[in-house]
């Protein structure tokens, strides 16, 4: 499950996949601005087949949480 979302990421945020680990935030990464967040969220919840709820959306600002939240859906 990692790597897919770090492999999402590094293509929406027009990062290097390499350098997506924990301490990978909004205020890291100058490209992950609002809009660059949404097309995360749905191309996570396409990737995974799963429906993010709202109240998770706005927490998932780091790669921990991003885990986190998905690994609770997908299970």
């Amino acid at each position: 499950m990692e790597e897919r979302v770090k492999r999402i990421m590094a293509e929406i945020l027009g990062i290097k996949q390499e350098s997506i680990n924990s301490k990978t935030t909004p205020d890291t990464v100058k490209e992950w601005d609002s809009l660059k967040h949404m097309q995360l969220i749905l191309a996570l919840e396409e990737e995974f087949s799963v429906e993010i709820p709202d109240e998770f959306i706005d927490k998932m600002l780091n790669v921990d949480m991003i885990f986190s939240v998905l690994r609770n859906l997908v299970e």
